[in-house]
């Protein structure tokens, strides 16, 4: 592993912090749809967003080291993925919030939508591959930056879902119309800066 020195990482904690921005948002909307949210399901959250961003920024190393003929037509669609996922998702919240129905607000939490939010929020980490390709890392080396950063996401977004429940016991009910304008502003940020 020529590339491990602290430049290596500090330069892919840095990278998890940025990409982990999104799951960080979407955590704390989580946590604004239910304040009376259990530890173990805070560290579910985590660890989902955490899971996902560590496995794609690996799947872009594998496409633009293996595959790099496709990788731009996946790229393209990335932004529209997201877009439509955290829109649908946000949309959802907001009407469960508007119509104050505390419990199916809390079903947005659960394991199938997480999964969507995990996927939405981290499938523009597969273009961190392109960066993992440019440094030159081995599977090794870019396996390893890959676990950093959800390392790093992890604690950012149980910090994300910690600020949500605090927010949300203090927004009596309306705490989703807020977690779902979130995920859509999420959607939207992620489609528009693709374009710039």
């Amino acid at each position: 592993m020529e590339h491990v020195n602290g430049w290596f990482f500090l330069v892919n904690i840095a990278t998890g912090f940025a990409l982990a921005i999104d799951a960080f948002s979407a955590s704390l909307a989580n946590g604004l749809g239910e304040p009376r949210m259990k530890t173990r399901k805070m560290c579910l959250i985590s660890g989902m967003f955490a899971l996902f961003q560590c496995a794609m920024p690996f799947i872009g190393w594998v496409l633009i080291t293996c595959f790099s003929t496709f990788f731009p037509f996946i790229e393209t669609l990335i932004p529209w993925v997201a877009l439509l996922l955290l829109g649908f998702l946000g949309a959802k919240m907001i009407i469960e919030g508007v119509k104050n129905k505390e419990e199916e607000a809390k079903a947005l939490c659960a394991f199938s939508v997480l999964l969507l939010q995990s996927v939405a929020t981290s499938i523009d980490a597969l273009s961190a591959g392109l960066t993992l390709s440019e440094y030159g890392y081995n599977w090794a080396e870019a396996l390893l930056a890959c676990v950093i950063i959800g390392i790093v996401t992890f604690i950012t977004c149980m910090i994300g879902v910690f600020i949500g429940k605090k927010g949300g016991s203090r927004l009596s009910g309306k705490a989703s119309i807020l977690g779902g304008a979130i995920l859509i502003i999420i959607g939207l940020e992620i489609f528009i800066t693709s374009w710039f």
